[in-house]
């Protein structure tokens, strides 16, 4: 069967996690984050980061990503991110909804990064009217981007000293945080509290779980009341066990590294196939598990016709993404990159 290279979000579970969730439901255990499954996570993600930490399980990024800003951002300030970036484009406004109207800044940025440049600017920007602009509390950072690129460290330790000598904080939206650390090759620390991220969304779903993603406060005076905030937002999952178990399993024995080295060694083995073709131009470095290519729509569609799926990116014809995970097997990039021959040229 031709592959799927659509998303990460539609393979299946890995099993060591599906292993987990069915352990988990055997007998009772305390309810809302109170058994000992949930409590032996927070040690995992302690140990993995090299630090103490508060860790709130949660079963989407979205929820992640709009309790940072409405936990970090007051209805009259503002976030800084990138034009592209998911928590503008594809949040359908949830961050401004749980913050109770904190407002957006977007900047544009080369292969969906920002640069400390104009974000300095943008803060200072927002200064010159003084109480009639929102007040720039946040500076968010996607890593991997949404296009696949990765900020090194010290591109997110030059970007948080910028976002901290202004007085904001700094966010990170992983949701495919693996996939940049696999990249980058420097341990979780390092990526984040140690390069001066002060929350993390920790994302697992893309990677192999079921549903499950963590948000991460480094510092635990940043983490006030936000056990409430969860709660009122409607993310306090009363069967946690079963969230726990995800990313229980998840981090146990390096399990998530393993799992997104393979994805990024398959977009490694895409990418490089696709360097020779004709008619597929690759158009963003490829860091972790996500491959943009721009491609005619005729080509495009005779290579669904043979019934691969990928996807065609909004707004911008001509571009595709292609997106490895942890269970695409070699097989399948080599039936691609053959019918991609078959075709190229013609």
């Amino acid at each position: 069967m031709p592959a799927n290279f659509r998303s990460d979000n539609e393979n299946p579970v890995a099993p060591e996690i599906m292993e987990a969730l069915t352990r988990a439901n055997e007998g009772t255990a305390y309810s809302y984050g109170d058994d000992a499954i949930t409590e032996r996570v927070k040690d995992r993600f302690c140990e993995v980061f090299e630090t103490d930490l508060e860790v709130f399980p949660l079963v989407s990024g979205t929820a992640a990503n709009a309790l940072a800003v409405a936990q970090t951002t007051p209805p009259y300030g503002a976030v800084i991110c990138h034009q592209d970036s998911h928590l503008h484009t594809d949040e359908c406004g949830a961050p401004e909804f749980y913050s109770g109207g904190a407002k957006l800044l977007t900047l544009a940025g080369a292969s969906g990064k920002l640069e400390p440049k104009s974000v300095r600017e943008r803060i200072a920007e927002a200064g010159y009217v003084g109480d009639h602009a929102s007040k720039p509390c946040l500076l968010s950072l996607t890593q991997a981007t949404e296009f696949g690129t990765v900020y090194s460290v010290e591109e997110v330790g030059e970007l948080a000293q910028v976002a901290h000598e202004a007085g904001l904080a700094v966010h990170m939206d992983g949701a495919r945080f693996a996939n940049a650390l696999c990249s980058l090759g420097c341990s979780a620390a390092e990526m984040t509290w140690r390069s001066g991220v002060d929350l993390l969304s920790f994302g697992a779903t893309k990677n192999g779980a079921m549903m499950a993603e963590a948000l991460l406060v480094f510092d635990a005076d940043d983490a006030g009341e936000l056990g409430r905030r969860r709660k009122q937002a409607g993310h306090l999952i009363s069967k946690m066990r079963y969230v726990s178990a995800q990313l229980d399993a998840y981090l146990a024995d390096d399990l998530w590294l393993e799992l997104a080295a393979h994805a990024n060694r398959m977009a490694t083995r895409l990418a490089e196939g696709l360097e020779d073709a004709q008619d597929v131009e690759l158009v963003y470095p490829v860091h972790g598990n996500e491959i943009f290519v721009r491609m005619e729509e005729g080509f495009a569609e005779c290579l669904r016709d043979d019934g691969f799926e990928f996807y065609g990116w909004p707004g911008r014809p001509g571009l595709y993404r292609l997106v490895t995970a942890h269970c695409t097997a070699e097989s399948e990039v080599d039936e691609f990159l053959d019918a991609i021959q078959a075709l190229d040229g013609d």
